[in-house]
């Protein structure tokens, strides 16, 4: 998976390449940039950045001074800024104008995923954000590969908080998606409101999410996927108990990350904000 950094990295050398084959050539225009923030910015002016972020802007982004970017804190709304001064990864910005611009979707979706390996579960969570999930919950269940202990699902919980940041900055939401601890599938299942739709990927049913009915839209739905493998015959009668609708995509049987990604999709398209 080709992160935003890389992707930047990439444009530039092309463009560097294309500048020694041939001469006279311009760099292209990039898109503007978008930067979460993890303090608090409401009703501030200016504002100091130090750390890793500034690193960013400075070295990856390679923003120098009167550069205007956008900022956000993940609560709802984004700034233009404005870089007053910068030092060795430490730079002033001021925030110079509030946009109310709003790209959260009216379905609230919480979608309880069994944690698949290595990139795949990066890209769930990548293609989750864009597509507006409200809640992710990384489930350990019978089928799952990766186990991990306290220190490393704090680290992984860590470098999927990044993912979910990066998807934010490039997909335009200015609301994080909760991301919640690692935790048990009978955990979670046990630990769920009770205004919710709940509905539970199963291949071979026959219902599809295309055939259900629309519900209250002020009720959550809730989405169970299992990991490489599936759900185990021991979870899937446990959902149920727990009033979850098997659901099926249809007669291929997909990859967990293309599961997940269709699911969603045609749930927005159905009840969200995906025409």
């Amino acid at each position: 998976m080709i992160t935003p950094q890389q992707s930047l990295r990439i444009t530039r050398g092309l463009y560097r390449i294309g500048v020694r084959l041939c001469p006279g050539a311009r760099e292209p225009e990039l898109r503007h940039h978008r930067v979460y923030l993890q303090k608090p910015i409401a009703g501030q002016s200016e504002i100091v950045l130090e750390g890793e972020t500034a690193h960013y802007l400075l070295r990856v982004l390679r923003l120098r001074t009167g550069a205007k970017f956008t900022v956000f804190d993940g609560t709802g709304g984004e700034y233009v800024a404005t870089m007053l001064s910068a030092a060795k990864d430490r730079i002033a910005i001021r925030l110079e104008q509030f946009k109310d611009i709003e790209t959260e979707s009216d379905l609230q979706l919480v979608l309880g995923q069994g944690v698949a390996r290595g990139e795949r579960m990066d890209q769930v969570l990548q293609k989750a954000t864009e597509l507006g999930v409200a809640v992710i919950a990384p489930l350990t269940t019978d089928h799952t590969v990766v186990r991990l202990n306290a220190k490393r699902a704090a680290s992984r919980h860590e470098h999927w908080q990044k993912i979910i940041i990066s998807a934010c900055e490039q997909c335009g939401r200015n609301r994080l998606p909760q991301l919640l601890p690692l935790q048990s599938i009978d955990e979670f299942l046990t630990d769920l409101p009770d205004a919710t739709v709940r509905l539970m990927l199963q291949p071979g049913v026959s219902d599809t999410l295309a055939s259900l009915s629309r519900p209250d839209p002020a009720k959550t739905v809730v989405l169970l996927i299992g990991p490489e493998g599936g759900l185990g015959d021991r979870e899937q009668e446990v959902a149920q108990l727990q009033n979850f609708v098997p659901v099926s995509l249809g007669p291929r049987v997909l990859r967990t990350e293309t599961a997940t990604l269709a699911s969603i999709a045609i749930l927005q398209s159905l009840w969200g904000d995906i025409a």
